[in-house]
């Protein structure tokens, strides 16, 4: 577990306050965007102003993404040309193909090379949104290493086949099974699609446990006010932390007397117990929870 993606907040890229106050808001990362939010009479002064803002803004804190438009659109090679070269820490590319991964990723390394960053620092979040792209998303993973998460886009998705977007979310139920699994194979984060109702935190807790029911590492928010009520879902439970930390104790116990198999409460623990209980100290210890 290297960095935390519980939260990725959608900041609109022509909004001057916006992203001056972006990485004091709690967001693990902070997506700085230039295409959806952003109207094709502004593209060009979007890519400047976020431009500016990378050089001049502390993000230091935060992850900092940056959502270009698509390579196949006349903005999309400009943004990725100027972002790359001041450096965030990733480009989210829309509508993700396989093609367009390893283009983008040619184009990373020559301006590496020119601004002498080092080779692959600047990494890749594609976003699935189209039936192709959930039918394709572990090649489209494995087609660059500077993959490091998937987000999955339910509206552009659910447009693209020509069905109704609900809260109930039955209707991307499969492309989030297919996007976790994916991730999860790739070994890469799984950040879900947002939840567009700014004012429902019922509905936005309820939404957010299913994604990590179904195993999403993380979830995009749209709103500030979405942050705590994510974090809050994705925190391990202080009777999670315990149960994980007397697993750990009794393993090493086991291992000091030499045996293979213990017990723990009068149940046999084995790999995926102990596996589990690994992954819940470590975020338990990112989040400054025990030490």
């Amino acid at each position: 577990m290297k960095k935390l993606r519980r939260t990725m907040l959608f900041m609109p890229g022509n909004n001057p306050g916006m992203l001056q106050n972006a990485p004091i808001l709690g967001a693990d990362s902070v997506i700085l965007d230039l295409e959806d939010a952003v109207s094709l009479t502004e593209k060009d002064s979007a890519r400047l102003l976020v431009k500016e803002a990378i050089c001049n803004v502390d993000y230091s804190k935060v992850e900092l993404v940056v959502r270009v438009n698509p390579l196949d659109t006349e903005y999309g090679p400009k943004d990725i040309d100027t972002i790359a070269r001041v450096k965030p820490d990733s480009l989210m590319i829309p509508k993700a193909t396989e093609k367009q991964l390893e283009e983008i990723d040619k184009i990373l390394t020559g301006i590496e090379k020119e601004e002498s960053f080092e080779k692959g620092s600047i990494k890749l979040i594609p976003i699935v949104e189209t039936a192709y792209g959930l039918e394709n998303v572990y090649n489209i993973i494995n087609s660059s290493k500077r993959v490091v998460a998937v987000l999955l886009g339910a509206e552009d998705l659910t447009s693209d086949f020509g069905i109704k977007r609900t809260k109930e979310g039955q209707e991307i139920f499969y492309a989030r099974n297919r996007v976790s699994t994916a991730c999860r194979a790739a070994r890469v984060d799984a950040i879900d699609t947002p939840f567009t109702d700014t004012n429902d935190y019922e509905g936005l807790k309820k939404d957010t446990t299913t994604a990590k029911k179904l195993g999403f590492t993380g979830k995009a928010a749209i709103n500030p006010r979405q942050i705590d009520s994510i974090h809050e879902v994705f925190a391990p439970a202080k009777e999670e932390i315990d149960h994980a930390v007397r697993v750990l104790k009794a393993r090493d116990e086991a291992q000091q007397k030499g045996l293979g198999v213990f017990s723990l409460d009068g149940k046999m623990v084995d790999a995926p117990v102990i596996s589990r209980a690994v992954t819940t100290v470590e975020l338990a210890k990112l989040l400054g929870f025990i030490r």
